[in-house]
């Protein structure tokens, strides 16, 4: 199961497995920090993903309706359990791996909290989302608990934390940046692009790679600049990779490919208007 990888890492990195963090994951826990009931202070609920040797992967989660107050905290386990049990039927691969809390504290609630976790999963993460922006963004954080204590005494436990990173889909990766182009509008909002206008995109951003390409090769040819094996190397096997086949050979399929995007489009947009005169022709 191949994903894309951003660069960025949390700063509190350990020893341990890494926690990869996909977009949904996000977008829904802020989602359920925004529909919080009123007088809540934050929301929990449970993290599904997968788990390997080195990382633990976040792909998907579900928010846990719950009170708490400064003597005690109350969960709706039974909900947790439906809900997980209605998840499997979707998606069996994925598995309880912890449990997520908005805001940037550990308190002594979240220790109760981790205890049931434990029951339902071996060694789970608590993932931390800081929604309210205390240090002016939104600080996400991993721990995985330990017992700590001296034999035989009260036992504690402490939470240490894991080294964070953030992946995602090709599918994600079009509404990530689509949030992104929201940034840069005065009105926060962006329509989505017609897939013609995103293959010419794509197209451009190829384009300039392999212009940057031939402007690195031009210099390395002229002198200006020393020749890199590992670039040379890397240029080689993307040379490797690309298909052998004649201009005209390729210029029938992009034609092929192209018509067939159109034939979808254009039927989808039949589709549209056949349901909204359907509706029309119920309201009559």
């Amino acid at each position: 199961m191949s994903a894309g990888e951003l660069s960025s890492f949390s700063k509190m990195s350990v020893f341990g497995p890494v926690v990869k963090i996909h977009p949904v994951v996000l977008a829904s826990i802020c989602d359920s920090y925004e529909r919080r009931n009123e007088g809540a202070s934050r929301v929990i609920g449970t993290l599904l993903g997968t788990i390997d040797k080195h990382s633990i992967e976040v792909t998907n989660c579900f928010s846990v309706p719950h009170n708490e107050s400064e003597d005690e905290v109350a969960v709706d386990m039974e909900f947790a359990k439906n809900m997980y049990e209605l998840h499997k039927r979707v998606s069996p691969t994925e598995v309880i791996i912890g449990w997520y809390a908005t805001g940037f504290d550990i308190t002594e609630h979240s220790v109760l909290i981790h205890e049931y976790y434990s029951r339902e999963a071996s060694n789970p993460i608590h993932l931390t989302v800081d929604s309210a922006l205390q240090s002016g963004k939104m600080n996400i954080r991993a721990y995985v608990s330990a017992q700590m204590g001296v034999p035989g005494k009260t036992v504690g436990v402490m939470f240490t934390p894991l080294s964070v990173k953030y992946v995602y889909y090709d599918t994600e990766r079009i509404g990530v940046d689509l949030l992104q182009r929201t940034r840069v509008t005065p009105s926060r909002t962006k329509g989505l692009t017609s897939d013609l206008s995103q293959v010419a995109g794509s197209a451009a951003r190829v384009q300039d790679m392999l212009t940057t390409v031939l402007a690195y090769i031009e210099d390395v040819l002229s002198g200006k600049v020393t020749a890199d094996n590992s670039v040379g190397r890397f240029l080689m096997d993307l040379v490797n990779k690309v298909p052998t086949i004649s201009a005209e050979d390729f210029e029938n399929m992009l034609n092929s490919n192209i018509n067939d995007l159109l034939m979808v489009t254009y039927l989808s947009n039949l589709t549209q208007a056949q349901i909204a005169l359907n509706e029309k022709l119920v309201l009559l």
